[in-house]
């Protein structure tokens, strides 16, 4: 993953960002189960049966260099709480998306996402110097593009009948990103945002 070839532990005051591991696969799969996140239709979070197998996709994609997921901490709990990455990691284009975020309903809509995505943020733009960090979720799923949105990602538009899911249905994708141009206001709310008593 060029210079993400060393990527360790991330690490912040809420949470700690663990490279993903098949150790994680039980911890994975009680977090998962933690609003049953696997019923929500237009989400593609995994069955916790299905654990074993996503984590060793996530991690042949690192192993590709393409990919760097890890398991989310709460350092509060000390427990695994969720899962997410940098993906699709395009060097010579300095492009990546972050993706595959979910969260036992626990941690949803804590200081959780809001930090995690600020310590995967600055790799991206500070170590890996990305010029543009993407995010997609589906149409339907309404949570996830406000959670977008709030980080500071401007929608830049919707692939139409983009994906067709394991259950048929075809998904319209958004599509968000944030420029390195970007970044700097970007994360100076993030920082705010931390400091708020009920951050999110």
């Amino acid at each position: 993953m060029g210079n993400g070839e060393q990527l360790g532990y991330l690490k912040g005051e809420h949470v700690v960002l663990e490279p993903l591991s098949l150790s994680h696969i039980t911890a994975l799969s009680v977090a998962v189960a933690d609003g049953q996140l696997w019923q929500l239709w237009f989400a593609n979070e995994p069955k916790p049966s299905e654990m074993k197998t996503y984590v060793i996709s996530a991690i042949a994609d690192r192993t590709h260099g393409v990919s760097f997921p890890f398991a989310v901490r709460d350092r509060a709990s000390g427990r695994i709480v969720g899962c997410t990455r940098i993906c699709h990691w395009e060097s010579e284009h300095r492009h990546l998306e972050i993706g595959y975020t979910w969260y036992a309903k626990r941690a949803q809509r804590t200081a959780i996402n809001t930090e995690t995505k600020l310590l995967l943020l600055t790799f991206a733009f500070e170590t890996l110097e990305a010029i543009a960090v993407e995010f997609r979720t589906h149409w339907h799923n309404h949570a996830s593009r406000q959670a977008i949105a709030r980080l500071g990602a401007k929608q830049d538009g919707i692939l139409r009948n983009h994906r067709i899911l394991p259950d048929g249905s075809i998904r319209d994708t958004v599509v968000f990103s944030i420029l390195d141009s970007e970044w700097p206001a970007v994360k100076a709310n993030l920082a705010f945002r931390l400091q708020l008593p009920q951050a999110d």
